[in-house]
């Protein structure tokens, strides 16, 4: 069974998950944390310190090696909101490829609140409607969920770190900067009112360290104050009870009043937490009352558990969450084609014809598994350049898929697909072309086959949404046949456009294209 390494390079820590499939589950094998501070320099300057840059690089080193005893198969490492930021961010990815071999990867908060989401639905419980809060050192992500769909999803620059250093420069904080970081805190939830109008929402879930650490120090309070018979099992153990918003709202008052002595005492916060909790606190507090919300329940869950699920989606089709994350991936990419004034009638033929040549197929083209995904994607959304203009439309459409939000797909496969998309035109694929100089040298091989594939699909349809012809490939060792049933207006059209491809084809594949009617 394989075993999956999530890394999640913060603003304020990194985080460690190391996960076996058993039975198509995941279990956890191993977990790790440091304290970085990674934003705390970029949030103040703009750029990621070098003080910053090699503490992180310590935690990424010690968590190689735990990657490397555990026999890790596959490893996916993100980072967010400082990486989001920082102008320097490309320089610190050189040099976390060049001292661990890995390729870190900047996701968007939208990207991110999204993986929280997928990562906190594997939770028992965690059905009907539902608000998740996850505050880290730069961002914040508000998701509205029902029925473990997201509905809504917001990313909010109001992140425990980044406020800080913004704000809190005194300690214990003056009542001005307190003032003035709330008024900010104020105008930026009012944009998240304006996307995310939850209504009545039965269960809230908060995750991250700003989360654990106000469940605990709530649960102790109430312990303190005698109305709660002993304080509840550490929030860090996933077993903290609901924090109620009017005792958020006074821990949070209590700790802006204190100073970092006296909030290293707290119970749950500790020295580190301790340094950034009076930020943290406000943007609960603010939130939580903003959204007329009683509290919130504290999960451990979070973005390394949902970038765990993706991996497991992937890769084992009778895993639970395979299907769910490929309904949602390609529900991202319909939402994509509609937004861009796609007519799907006209796209669907053209996906169900290259999902057909990618199997029948396979023994000539030996494209990876996921190339089908790339390619019915690739398929769907081919003609969003013409949005922006017809002329010249193959170059938009590759920025729009290269840019866009969907849900399920990495930079690079968005760049892959985007790839594909591209080369339907005169021009062919290039080494040095811009389209592909963000893909690895590897893939450059497979996206020209795969170009060839959407073409061929293509050529089969125009404008045949409502008589689409079938057709039947045959391989031999130096030919291929695509026999094409003709429809009630013929196929003469559909074999012109084939044959005119029998040049490309030839030259990707090393073998002679015929295009005849069955």
């Amino acid at each position: 069974m394989p075993t999956f390494a999530a890394i999640d390079i913060g603003s304020n820590s990194c985080r460690l998950k190391i996960a076996k499939v058993v039975s198509h589950q995941l279990r956890t094998l191993h977990e790790d944390r440091e304290v970085t501070r990674l934003g705390a320099s970029v949030f103040a300057s703009g750029l990621v310190s070098p003080e910053a840059m090699a503490a992180t690089l310590r935690a990424l080193k010690r968590f190689q090696r735990a990657v490397q005893q555990h026999g890790v198969d596959q490893i996916r490492v993100v980072a967010t909101s400082a990486m989001r930021d920082a102008r320097n961010g490309a320089a610190f990815q050189a040099w976390v490829k060049a001292e661990t071999g890995w390729n870190m990867e900047t996701i968007s908060g939208l990207e991110e609140g999204r993986l929280i989401h997928h990562g906190l639905m594997s939770e028992a419980g965690t059905g009907g409607k539902l608000l998740l809060i996850d505050l880290g050192g730069g961002s914040c992500e508000i998701t509205l969920s029902e029925h473990k769909r997201i509905k809504d999803t917001i990313s909010l620059p109001l992140g425990a770190v980044r406020l800080t250093e913004e704000f809190l420069q005194v300690d214990p904080a003056s009542p001005e900067d307190l003032a003035r970081m709330r008024r900010l805190i104020a105008r930026e939830l009012r944009r998240a009112h304006r996307k995310i109008q939850p209504g009545r929402v039965p269960m809230v879930i908060a995750t991250s360290g700003t989360a654990a650490a106000l469940a605990e120090a709530c649960a102790a309070m109430l312990a303190k104050s005698g109305k709660t018979k002993s304080v509840r099992k550490s929030a860090r153990d996933g077993g903290a009870g609901f924090a109620p918003t009017p005792l958020v709202r006074k821990v949070a008052a209590k700790l802006s009043r204190m100073s970092l002595p006296e909030r290293e005492a707290v119970a749950g916060i500790g020295p580190r937490r301790a340094e950034i909790i009076t930020a943290g606190a406000q943007v609960f507090a603010e939130l939580l009352e903003s959204y007329n919300l009683a509290g919130f329940r504290y999960s451990p869950l979070g973005l390394r558990d949902g970038m765990l699920a993706q991996m497991l989606a992937a890769q084992d089709q009778r895993a639970a969450v395979h299907r769910q994350f490929e309904l949602e991936r390609w529900e991202s990419v319909v939402a994509t084609a509609k937004r861009y004034g796609v007519d799907m009638r006209q796209a669907e033929p053209v996906r169900g014809h290259v999902v057909q040549l990618f199997k029948d197929l396979g023994s000539l083209h030996r494209l990876p598994e996921e190339y089908e995904t790339h390619l019915a994607a690739a398929a769907v959304l081919r003609d969003t350049g013409k949005f922006v203009n017809h002329q010249g439309h193959h170059r938009h459409t590759q920025y729009i898929i290269s840019s866009s939000e969907m849900y399920g797909y990495t930079q690079v496969q968005r760049t892959i697909v985007s790839a594909i998309a591209r080369y339907l035109g005169k021009s062919r694929p290039q080494p040095n072309d811009r389209a592909l100089r963000n893909i690895p040298l590897e893939e450059h091989r497979n996206v020209e086959r795969a170009v060839v594939l959407l073409r061929l699909a293509v050529a089969l349809n125009q404008d045949r949404a409502s008589d689409v012809l079938k057709v039947a490939a045959k391989v031999y060792p130096k030919r291929v046949y695509l026999e094409v049933e003709p429809g009630r207006t013929g196929a003469e059209l559909e074999l012109w456009s084939l044959r005119k491809e029998a040049d490309y084809f030839r030259e990707v594949f090393d073998r002679e294209l015929f295009a005849t009617l069955a």
